[in-house]
């Protein structure tokens, strides 16, 4: 009898896999690195078969940890790193081209150009997303543009291009000639290239970019039994175990959490901040900056959407602090050096190093140390650091009330990352808040959720009601602070926000 789950977690800086038991405990993992390849400024690469090295590598060691064979294994779940893409040949299953990652801006060209063709942001009502370097159509655009080999295999019918999740997936079930095609529709809706609607590729917007649709995976439900394929005998798990589903790194979470009903969401505090609010089988589209995506579809369901905000720099702050300032030795050292001070002194730090993302998306902002005095601490720079985090998922929350009215309102925020260890951030961002935070007993959110999705597709859990029953909490931080100071806090913040404003123009809005 299968007594376990296993879930792959395809992220940016490394793989991972874990294997879960039915009370989504963990019963071993491993980890491996892979290489950031920067070949120009604002380039980001990774090179495939390295990942899909690492994948098997990773495997087989986790499994070795745990005294299991894959046959102990009932099904597998994969979570990625998402709009990173890649091309490789389907007969010989070689890249290519590196993968582009999603933070690589080597297609601002042709983004701009899109803009000013077709007008701005002119695919968002079909597929919910601005028009920027961010997502994979654009990528795919370039590759078929400026690398020969890619284009060549277009032509000769052999290319083709995926997401991280399809590339392992396609591996997984055989490779060559033999390997699923597949993505699901939360993978797919982040390329720019899906309509929300159909879920399926938008024949228009392909036509514009150029990009033939038989080179494109087939999308199909985040959990289902027979949409992803079995994996190979001859590969890692030495048999054939069932892949039951695949989500993008940040509904992956949002679905370990089990955000499964409207007006659910989770925040994820990394190297930035991604929250996910459920707004249920409805299409909301965004007036305030915001992205509309799919949070995720189980088979023979309707597919469930999402708001999302993103933040770009939440953990990458504190780093920052510790390796440009050095106030800090280690990252956690900054709550302490925080609590030194009882407030923040009307310091505020708005970390827009690269612009600001949700919901201002203002490419000319800059990052800002704003209200200093004599008066002034590296314990107010310190706490300014934190609280900036707090202040940005702020925004995020009321441009979602901006956008849905009083039709869904946020009851709690559940939250996940290396950052929710710091018990004063999660204090102030319920303050600012006004709402409560909640924190799970299991912090490998992401992984987990793949896990759900595929042990829900195989009948390792019988429903998301059992899903829901596992989800247990670590703790809870309630709002503590009055309205009014809770209003002059934020009303700095704005202030110091406007102020980063307009700082570089070498691109005017």
């Amino acid at each position: 009898m299968s007594h376990y789950i296993g879930a792959i977690d395809q992220g940016t800086t490394s793989t991972r896999f874990i294997i879960f038991d039915k009370t989504g405990t963990i019963i071993a993992q491993s980890r491996l690195e892979h290489d950031q390849i920067c070949q120009k400024p604002g380039w980001v690469e990774h090179d495939p078969a390295q990942i899909w090295r690492n994948t098997r590598t990773v495997i087989i060691h986790a499994l070795e940890k745990a005294g299991i064979t894959g046959n102990d294994l009932l099904g597998i779940g994969i979570t990625n790193q998402r709009e990173t893409v890649m091309a490789w040949d389907r007969h010989t299953g070689k890249p290519l081209y590196n993968a582009i990652v999603w933070q690589c801006a080597r297609s601002d060209d042709i983004c701009r150009n899109l803009d000013k063709v077709h007008g701005k942001n002119c695919f968002q009502k079909k597929t919910g997303l601005p028009t920027a370097t961010y997502f994979s159509g654009p990528k795919i655009k370039w590759m078929l543009d400026h690398v020969p080999a890619v284009k060549k295999a277009v032509d000769d019918r052999k290319a083709l291009f995926g997401t991280m999740d399809t590339w392992v997936i396609w591996n997984l079930t055989g490779g060559a000639d033999k390997g699923h095609h597949v993505t699901d529709v939360t993978n797919a809706s982040r390329t720019l290239l899906m309509n929300l609607k159909t879920l399926d590729w938008d024949k228009d917007i392909l036509e514009i970019l150029q990009i033939p649709i038989d080179c494109l995976p087939h999308i199909v439900p985040s959990s289902d039994p027979d949409a992803f394929g079995k994996t190979h005998a001859a590969g890692p798990l030495q048999c054939e175990v069932v892949v039951g589903g695949a989500l993008g790194d940040q509904q992956a979470a949002l679905f370990g959490h089990t955000c499964f009903a409207p007006g659910e969401a989770k925040n994820t505090y990394g190297t930035g901040c991604f929250l996910l609010f459920n707004t249920g089988n409805t299409i909301t589209f965004s007036d305030h900056g915001l992205l509309t995506t799919l949070g995720y579809q189980i088979k023979g369901e309707k597919p469930v959407y999402v708001l999302e905000g993103s933040i770009a720099y939440a953990g990458a702050l504190v780093q920052w602090i510790r390796d440009n300032l050095g106030l800090i030795s280690t990252a956690p050292e900054i709550e302490t050096l925080a609590n030194t001070v009882k407030d923040n002194g009307d310091v505020y730090c708005v970390p827009a190093f690269s612009g600001l993302f949700a919901p201002y998306w203002r490419s000319d902002a800059r990052g800002i140390i704003a209200g200093l005095t004599q008066f002034a601490t590296k314990g107010h720079i310190a706490r300014a650091v934190l609280e900036a985090c707090a202040f940005q998922t702020k925004d995020i929350v009321d441009a979602i009330s901006r956008d849905i009215g009083q039709n869904l309102k946020l009851a709690s925020l559940k939250v996940d990352g290396g950052m929710v260890e710091n018990n004063t951030l999660m204090q102030f961002q319920a303050d600012i808040l006004d709402t409560q935070v909640i924190r799970p007993k299991i912090t490998e959110t992401t992984a987990l959720g793949a896990a759900y999705a595929a042990g829900l597709a195989v009948g390792f859990w019988p429903d998301t009601l059992s899903l829901k029953k596992n989800w247990q909490v670590h703790s809870t931080w309630e709002p503590d602070m009055d309205s009014s100071r809770r209003s002059q806090l934020y009303a700095g913040w704005k202030k110091a926000v406007e102020k980063s404003f307009a700082w570089k123009r070498s691109h005017p809005e």
